[in-house]
């Protein structure tokens, strides 16, 4: 009889494993921003940008560092101009620092714009998924831009409009995230009903069969 409750045992375990297959989580995507930051760094030739070429006429308006850990904005007013469009749909490059530091980001650098995130590397692209907003710091502001926002006083309107711009786009992206995330439990709670469903069966199927046997 034991050999015969072993077999059944095993049975059951093949069962809600094969029942279980097909069943699979929905990949985590990365933040649309980050996403975006990343494909820029790469389209943009994703070379090294050493002290040499920063120094000669900063041929490269932004590009990952030497050691591929960080990036570096050789140029804002280039980078605000030409790639922020193209990208994220503004030019307004104190918000794109503010977003990076939502996410993480550090700035590196006192003599150059150069930030670092230990999630955000060059040929790393899996790791994007892994880097998240700063919980209840939805609008923080780094300490480096505070006190030029100060000094310039009140915000021009082209600025305001850039920023309601970016608002949006942030509250876009906030929108998808949540879709995503719901998506995911969803599809959680469905597998986690149909394992409680193969469990019962095969609990039921179980204590049929003991029955017989004894």
């Amino acid at each position: 009889m034991g050999d015969n409750v072993l077999d059944l045992n095993l049975l059951g375990v093949g069962e809600l494993a094969s029942h279980h297959e097909g069943h699979t989580l929905r990949p985590r995507n990365p933040a649309p921003f980050l996403l975006k930051t990343y494909n820029l760094l790469e389209e943009g030739g994703g070379g090294v940008n050493g002290e040499a070429e920063a120094e000669d006429d900063n041929k490269k308006i932004v590009s990952w560092n030497v050691d591929g850990k960080g990036f570096v904005v050789w140029s804002p007013a280039e980078f605000s101009d030409l790639t922020l469009p193209r990208y994220f749909k503004h030019n307004n490059f104190s918000s794109f620092i503010r977003q990076l530091n939502t996410y993480g980001f550090k700035k590196i650098s006192s003599k150059r714009w150069e930030f670092k995130h230990e999630k955000f590397q060059r040929g790393c692209k899996h790791l994007l998924v892994e880097i998240t907003r700063k919980k209840g710091e939805p609008s923080v502001f780094p300490s480096y831009l505070k006190s030029s926002s100060e000094e310039n006083g009140m915000t021009s309107s082209m600025e305001v409009n850039n920023n309601q711009q970016i608002l949006m786009e942030e509250n876009k992206n906030l929108k998808e995230e949540r879709l995503e995330l719901q998506m995911q439990i969803a599809e959680c709670k469905a597998i986690e009903m149909k394992l409680l469903e193969y469990l019962s069966q095969f609990v039921d199927n179980h204590q049929n069969k003991v029955r017989r046997l004894c």
